[in-house]
């Protein structure tokens, strides 16, 4: 469900309680506010950028030097044009004139650099020599983070900034405006890079598949498959928000959308509204790790661990259903607490009904089959997918004339798609800045020396640490960008010889920390914005969704420990029952774990048997024949003892 669609939804008072809340926890619902001819100008420049991205990706085969600068020079560009200086400056069609300087000063470099590339490599390092080239890069770096601070956020510049002083302190100062800027150790690192080739192709396809009425679709298909059963508004909140969350790539935009339906149903069933907030916030930020999209977050794993993209949406199928599956018992939980009933099956939208619109998938049904097979590049098949998108828009508007994909959508999606790559690009840029500043200093082999000595080859120590560390730098801070800045400093870490997690578990492990950040107190944006439409306090809605998606805490350990899951290494009939067992054995684990954080299965739950069931539930999580048999025994003695009603 787009933006629009969210605003035209009164179930919570009125359209400007939505806006209020994207404004307040989106920064990119902080545009600056273009009328008459001016937006009409601003429109068709932004949906031109959009099909320039689809062509030069599809088309482009020079230096990437040519390619990243133009690039980054026109994100500049479109972004001042977009982002004013302060939150809330809502003054019509008004261009400060420092923005214009910065605009000139940040893209003019860049585009200097582009015309000249060819030249200014020959140069080398010795590029630094020259005041007018140091100045130019200054500038431009300066611009990227001044707009990063506006359309991002303060969080992943307080890191940027931190590692950039440090760097200038330890490294001579012109070799670290080479690094950062005239090589492919900063701003034109892998993040950007990836993003100028892929993820702004996937973002525009998100835009697209958006307005062809997928999300409303994905939201009547979940109330139709769980309206009806106990606490069903929850259980649609989960479902739909995984569908949603992975094509949205933000866990903040999909709580305030989809939230905007699903939080005033569950508050009218019953539920809390801390408690309503919170289930719409852990899913929400749970579809950053839904396959096969997760947020375009997978482009770049698949990039950093040169490995295909098929692998890593196969690989994250099974987390992810452990993720979700954790929310909806613990949703399923609070509803038999709370004596709470469904949605009345009158009042619910016809699964016969829904079938007839399943040509609306096939948008997402060509692209995973076309990069999964290998048929085509990533790009290529993300521009066939949009013009599948396109062709659905029009089919689905010959059957409801209501959704149908006007010019006016067409553009619409183009602009989404461009302002959507704004924030994308300049959060990768400063991901490739602390990457280069990395590089520079050896900062990363200084960390992963001293968590190898503090937890003196202890994989599980070292996890631990490594979590702290993903959590805290992950705070505020994009999801793609997240990854980056994770890829960068925390994944090494772990496939250290001397902690011994392999790769695709490490990279697994380090993103989905990143991402939970999103909903850990007390920079838990997504739980904050869910809070705000449920009209429930902050702080303990992020609690709540701390609680509800306690999978995401856990099952990374599973896979860290124990690969299988993530199927790493395996091989035969042997290695894929293990796999089943690893499964079975992790579901009845959180169903446990969610039960003693409940509270209650028949009846209310004594601190002793919550304490038994939650031990239980752990070691069933904790690789071993042993342990889960010993987990089995205790979490169905207590369900045995609470069933016959000894363990109250």
């Amino acid at each position: 469900m787009s933006k629009e669609d969210a605003k035209g939804r009164l179930d919570i008072g009125t359209a400007a309680d939505v806006e209020a809340v994207m404004k307040k926890y989106d920064r990119e619902s902080n545009v600056r506010i273009w009328e008459g001819t001016p937006k009409l100008v601003i429109r068709c420049l932004m949906a031109l950028f959009s099909v320039y991205c689809v062509v030069n990706t599809l088309t482009f085969r020079g230096m990437f030097q040519i390619s990243l600068t133009r690039f980054l020079a026109m994100i500049l560009i479109i972004g001042y044009l977009n982002y004013p200086a302060r939150k809330g400056d809502v003054r019509p069609n008004t261009l400060p004139w420092y923005d214009i300087l910065i605009m000139v000063l940040g893209a003019g470099p860049l585009i200097y650099y582009s015309l000249n590339a060819v030249s200014l490599v020959r140069l080398a390092d010795n590029i630094t020599d020259s005041p007018l080239m140091t100045a130019m890069a200054v500038c431009s770096i300066l611009a990227l983070m001044e707009l990063c601070r506006r359309s991002v956020g303060l969080p992943i510049l307080v890191v940027v900034g931190a590692l950039m002083v440090y760097t200038f302190a330890t490294t001579r100062f012109g070799k670290v405006i080479y690094d950062l800027y005239y090589n492919k150790n900063g701003i034109m690192n892998t993040p950007i890079d990836v993003c100028a080739k892929y993820i702004v192709v996937f973002i525009i396809f998100g835009a697209f598949l958006e307005r062809t009425g997928i999300s409303n679709f994905f939201i009547q298909l979940a109330n139709s498959i769980a309206g009806s059963s106990a606490g069903g508004p929850a259980k649609v909140a989960v479902i739909s928000s995984a569908l949603c969350g992975m094509v949205s790539g933000s866990s903040v935009g999909n709580t305030v959308t989809t939230g905007s339906v699903t939080i005033p149903m569950m508050k009218r069933t019953g539920y809390r509204g801390e408690f309503a907030g919170a289930v719409e916030a852990a899913a929400s930020t749970g579809g950053q790790i839904m396959p096969p999209i997760m947020g375009a977050a997978a482009f770049l794993m698949a990039e950093y661990m040169n490995v295909s993209y098929a692998r890593v949406a196969a690989t994250a199928v099974l987390p992810a259903v452990l993720y979700f599956t954790g929310i909806y018992i613990a949703v399923h939980l609070e509803a038999r607490k709370l004596g709470l009933k469904g949605i009345p099956r009158e009042e619910l939208p016809q699964f016969r009904t829904l079938v007839k619109k399943l040509y609306l998938l096939l948008p997402l049904v060509i692209l995973v089959w076309l990069v999964s097979t290998s048929l085509r590049s990533m790009a290529y098949s993300a521009a066939i997918a949009i013009l599948a998108a396109v062709v659905v828009g029009l089919l689905n508007g010959l059957f409801y004339p209501q959704e149908r994909l006007t010019v006016e959508k067409f553009i619409d999606a183009l602009e989404a798609g461009a302002r959507g790559t704004i924030t994308v690009a300049v959060a990768c840029a400063m991901a490739g800045i602390v990457a280069g500043c990395i590089t520079s200093t050896g900062l990363a082999s200084m960390l992963i020396t001293a968590i190898v000595s503090v937890s003196r080859g202890h994989a599980f120590i070292a996890l631990v640490l490594t979590m702290l560390c993903c959590i805290v730098l992950g705070m505020g801070v994009p999801t793609t960008a997240n990854y980056c800045i994770m890829a960068a400093t925390c994944a090494p870490i772990l496939t250290n010889p001397a902690i011994g997690i392999p790769t695709m578990a490490a990279h697994f492990f380090v993103f989905y920390f990143g991402i939970v950040a999103d909903i850990t107190p007390p920079v838990a944006l997504a739980a904050y914005a869910g809070s705000a439409i449920a009209k429930a306090p902050p702080m303990k809605t992020a609690f709540n969704a701390t609680k509800l998606a306690i999978a995401a805490f856990i099952v990374p350990y599973i896979f860290a420990l124990n690969p299988s899951m993530l199927f790493v290494g395996v091989e035969g009939v042997l290695g894929w029952l293990n796999v089943g067992l690893i499964v079975i054995t992790s579901l009845a684990g959180l169903f446990g774990i969610a039960a003693a954080l409940n509270g209650c299965l028949y009846r209310p739950m004594n601190p002793l048997f919550r304490v038994l069931i939650a031990a239980g539930g752990l070691c069933m999580m904790i690789p071993g024949a042993l342990t889960d048999v010993l987990g089995l025994v205790t979490v169905a003695a207590v369900v045995a003892l609470q069933r016959s009603g000894k363990a109250a």
